[in-house]
């Protein structure tokens, strides 16, 4: 009962989505903030509002430090089977869309705009140690779960999908918008077979260093 009532109640969890989804929307439309670029910006946002789930849910450290400490190679090896199983999955949407919307090829060249300018060594460093892992602490370990705890695990998981996917709306480019969502429904789903943040932060972090470094679709 104790570690249910440390548990987020409706009225953090609606502070926090607004919080966040004000984080993202900005960093979307604006993409620089001062001396921030866009990846240290979304750095910066990812960990801010993954340190405000784990202050808010007191018991999410601790299921953290266990989800890690228990079977992780096995956790790890899901994680990159996920990762290659999405970027087949964007590889065969690429050739889709370019077939279908006359918009795709300028959405996908704007997507891997964001690397212009900022270098190789960083991107891999903030998208591996930073965005990836603070995402996932984030979207699924605070916010799907605690959401389906309150809505049910089926309502939870539509839900973060379609905030994770909404909070890229601001960006004006169709193509990110359709591949937030279709990150959220994958990384959604992984996350209710396995119900392990580190499987998540595995395939997030190895999927977004191919599919943006090593291997650009």
């Amino acid at each position: 009962m104790r570690g249910e009532r440390e548990r987020p109640g409706p009225a953090a969890l609606a502070g926090i989505a607004v919080l966040v989804a004000a984080l993202f929307l900005l960093l979307f439309h604006f993409r620089r903030f001062g001396p921030l670029d866009f990846w240290w910006w979304m750095a910066l946002n990812a960990w801010v509002a993954a340190a405000l789930g784990l202050t808010i849910d007191r018991n999410y450290a601790s299921r953290l430090a266990r989800d890690f400490a228990v079977g992780f190679p096995r956790k790890a090896a899901i994680g990159l089977f996920s990762a290659g199983a999405l970027y087949a999955i964007f590889a065969l949407g690429r050739l889709a869309a370019l077939r279908i919307f006359p918009f795709a090829a300028s959405g996908i060249a704007s997507v891997y705009g964001l690397r212009s300018g900022a270098g190789t060594a960083r991107i891999i460093l903030l998208l591996g140690l930073a965005i990836g892992p603070g995402e996932e602490i984030l979207w699924r370990g605070f916010f799907q779960e605690n959401l389906g705890r309150a809505l049910g695990r089926g309502a939870g998981f539509i839900v973060t999908a379609a905030v994770y996917a909404l909070v890229h709306v601001s960006s004006r480019n169709a193509m990110l918008v359709l591949s937030a969502a279709v990150c959220g429904l994958f990384w959604g789903g992984l996350y209710l077979s396995y119900k392990s943040t580190a499987v998540n932060i595995v395939s997030h972090a190895v999927w977004a260093l191919v599919i943006f470094v090593l291997r650009p679709l």
